[in-house]
């Protein structure tokens, strides 16, 4: 059975389908009595009054979101990318034992635990020979053999510098600094990474003349 033609989507949308979770999680956190009217009806309210109820309120919120941005987007697209759905897998496995054991030590750890299981497998693959960039970040650009190999490798250093970089905000700052930090910290720094990549983009890009050879070359070749 032919799967569906994944649908083109405006990247403004995409990055809202991604993002929109992560950003409710930040104003729960910050502003946790506009939803606790709402999480108490299925959570009992005293969870939500110790030195965590912020977390835990944005926690429960989190969940539900994440799934349903998931399932939208696959709705919409047509296709879900590998990081979020892993990362949404996460959020469901982390946020659930947050808040059932009452221990927002789970749901801190989770990019902890996502990123360097990106960086590993990104690194792992790679020693093997399998440059593996193009499936975990949803690649929709074609490059040489080289420019994978290099994409690979920086890719999986940075997740791995991103599992520490959370290590150290979420152990030694506050629930609402980490909170904040992953929004306005992680995504600048990660968008700054991004486009530090530009130039590998371009100079390894496969050009369609030499993706595929002319059809007057051919010719020659069959009449000679």
């Amino acid at each position: 059975m032919a799967t569906a033609p994944r649908r083109k989507v405006n990247p403004l949308l995409k990055f809202l389908f991604e993002m929109g979770p992560l950003g409710l999680f930040f104003i729960a956190n910050v502003r946790p009595g506009l939803f606790n009217p709402l999480v108490e009806r299925v959570l009992p309210a005293a969870m939500f009054e110790g030195p965590s109820g912020n977390v835990f309120t944005a926690t429960a919120v989190f969940v539900p979101v994440t799934i349903l941005a998931l399932v939208v987007g696959l709705v919409v697209m047509r296709h879900v990318p590998i990081m979020p759905l892993i990362s949404g897998i996460f959020v469901l496995v982390f946020g659930t034992l947050t808040l059932w054991l009452q221990n927002d030590v789970f749901i801190k750890m989770k990019p902890t635990i996502v990123n360097t299981l990106f960086g590993v497998i990104l690194l792992g693959g790679l020693y093997f020979g399998r440059p593996l960039i193009r499936y975990v970040l949803d690649a929709a650009f074609d490059l040489k053999p080289e420019g994978w190999r290099k994409l690979t490798l920086n890719w999986g250093l940075f997740f791995l510098f991103l599992a520490v970089l959370n290590e150290v905000v979420w152990r030694n700052f506050s629930s609402e600094f980490w909170s904040a930090f992953k929004l306005f910290g992680t995504m600048p720094i990660t968008l700054i990474f991004a486009g530090s990549q530009v130039p590998i983009l371009l100079k390894y890009e496969v050009k369609p003349e030499e993706a595929t050879p002319t059809l007057a070359g051919n010719g020659e070749a069959e009449a000679g």
